[in-house]
């Protein structure tokens, strides 16, 4: 084997980590307030580490794709606490103004609304670490459990409860920086007004600078920025439900025949994602995630004809597009998988994700010791780079959540980025790059055809075709045809606003969640939300809501919102 010092660069193995960072929107936009607070969560979490983890690693490179819907709920909920500590404006989640009002609720339901709240964390790697937040969890969940008891509870138990709560939340690096989350932490019990409003101050600048943050690495070249159409949609079924059928020949379909003016739509997502980008960070994307890696032909072409000069999805749809344009692909991924395609012409080159280095990241190295799973994590790198000697060419795709597995990871995952970024930066077998700053001097190869499909399992079966799924898209088909109906007599601002619900209530997450394999509990949240968007709709558009609106259509679905457990963490 020829030694690694004589290794010229150009002969290095690419390697590209692209982290997809998105939210659904849990925010009412008729009444304006949160109705789930995972959104300034996870960023006070997952998104400010994802950026400093980069930051202090200036010779690694990544992609970062941002959900326009995840952009501007983090800019309104920095406006919140700004108006709240500057102009005593109200915050509007109900989680976050809890850290801010001198006073808690006083009527039992709110105050166990509220315990119930600030007990939604990750049990090993969050509740467990701190003794002092063990404590005043096992206390909450016996009130929970005993709610005669509430009346009994005092406001410095829900104060402290507040507080540890946003201090778990907090992420790794602020937590080894920021001299208040040390001190707070040290306090650990009988937090005063003036300990919440310094912590509140924290998240406010937190969420300030976080985008900009992110402008910042992608200005000098260390990442490259890329967008999911507005409110990730599965845009391959808006255009068409067959689709579905191409990787699942026997799906049962809606009674839907098909979404309203599918195209419309879909082109309206494309193009309003691409404006949120550009106002947030001043220019225009190049590259596209779709909503779950949710691809098809058509789909493709119409990202093409948006600017798009590349996407990327999961390994299964180009095994099944391979299969179907000439047998079975070879057993070694490095023959067909580490290549950009271009499929049928569409003119944008289509990346395709390695799920089974990807799901490492994901859902097997948290329980490891950080160096041994970026070791292990390098020596599958470094045997494809060997395999591909000859072949320089080629290119590995890892894609994944940006936020959602590191929870499950100690610190936050503080050790295990750290040790990511350094290995891969400075392993020389492997280049880490961009898929903008690959195809600068690679072409991608001709695919004949494409199958349709996502990043799971190369299907859509988590988005349709079970009953809960399917039921769903009728009641957005419903909701769609009562728009066209109204949409050509409103108002432009009343258009504008029920052209924007509409497309929430299009997005991918309602559907995700639908379904008897999920967490009851959290199926009620989203089951809710939909319900709730779509009745927004019909009352934007001046139109009675149907009374199927007011019932519950699938398994779980009737739990209250804030009452269940944390969400696992898997969708993309």
């Amino acid at each position: 084997m020829e030694s690694t010092a004589n290794i010229k660069a150009e002969n290095r193995l690419n390697v590209v980590l692209a982290w997809h960072m998105h939210q659904p929107q849990y925010r009412d936009l008729i009444s304006q307030e949160y109705a789930l607070p995972w959104t300034y969560l996870h960023a006070i979490k997952d998104y400010v580490d994802m950026a400093a983890h980069l930051e202090a690693h200036p010779a690694a490179r990544a992609v970062v794709n941002f959900a326009p819907l995840l952009l501007e709920q983090i800019a309104d909920y920095a406006r919140q606490v700004d108006g709240f500590l500057h102009n005593g404006l109200a915050i509007r989640d109900p989680v976050l103004a809890a850290l801010a009002r001198a006073t808690q609720p006083s009527e039992p339901e709110g105050r166990l609304a509220l315990i119930k709240a600030y007990v939604r964390a990750n049990e090993k790697r969050q509740i467990n670490r701190f003794p002092a937040y063990r404590r005043l969890a096992d206390f909450a969940h016996w009130v929970i459990a005993h709610p005669d008891v509430l009346p009994y509870v005092g406001d410095q138990f829900i104060a402290d409860l507040v507080v540890w709560f946003h201090l778990v939340w907090l992420g790794e690096t602020v937590r080894r920086s920021d001299v208040r989350v040390r001190s707070l932490t040290d306090k650990g019990a009988e937090f005063s007004l003036h300990d919440r409003r310094e912590l509140l101050s924290l998240i406010g600048e937190i969420l300030t600078g976080l985008i900009g943050r992110y402008r910042r690495l992608a200005e000098i070249g260390q990442i490259e920025l890329s967008v999911t159409p507005y409110a990730h949609p599965i845009g391959p079924l808006l255009l068409d439900f067959d689709s579905a059928r191409e990787a699942m020949p026997n799906v049962e379909l809606p009674l839907l025949a098909k979404y309203p003016d599918g195209e419309t739509r879909t082109r309206w997502h494309i193009r309003e994602g691409v404006a949120t980008f550009e106002r947030y960070f001043g220019f225009r994307p190049i590259g596209c995630w779709p909503a779950e890696g949710g691809v098809s032909a058509g789909y493709l072409r119409l990202l093409a004809e948006s600017g798009f000069r590349w996407a990327a999805t999961g390994e299964g749809v180009l095994r099944n597009s391979l299969t179907k344009a000439g047998g079975a692909p070879q057993a070694r991924k490095e023959d067909w998988l580490y290549s950009p395609y271009d499929v049928a012409n569409s003119g944008t080159a289509c990346f395709f994700r390695d799920d089974g280095m990807s799901d490492r990241i994901g859902f097997v190295f948290a329980d490891w010791h950080a160096d041994d799973a970026a070791a292990n994590l390098m020596h599958e790198l470094a045997r494809i780079a060997e395999t591909c000697r000859d072949r320089p060419d080629r290119v590995v795709s890892i894609i994944l959540d940006g936020e959602n597995a590191w929870e499950h990871y100690p610190e936050n995952a503080y050790y295990f980025l750290d040790a990511l970024y350094r290995d891969l930066a400075n392993h020389p077998r492997l280049r880490l790059t961009t898929f903008s700053e690959y195809l600068a001097t690679h072409a991608p190869e001709p695919l004949p055809v494409m199958v349709a499909g996502s990043w799971v399992y190369g299907t859509f079966s988590t988005w349709i075709g079970e009953a809960g799924k399917n039921r769903g898209w009728d009641m957005l088909g419903d909701a769609k045809r009562a728009f066209d109906l109204v949409a050509g007599s409103l108002e432009p601002a009343q258009r504008e606003a029920a052209e924007q619900q509409l497309a929430v209530c299009e997005g991918s997450d309602w559907f995700w969640w639908f379904g008897d394999h999920n967490p009851a509990a959290t199926v009620a949240d989203f089951e809710h939300l939909f319900r709730q968007h779509l009745n927004n709709l019909y009352q934007l558009l001046g139109r009675e809501p149907p009374e199927y609106l007011t019932q519950v259509f699938t398994r779980g679905g009737g739990e209250p919102l804030h009452g269940g457990t944390m969400l696992p963490g898997t969708a993309a």
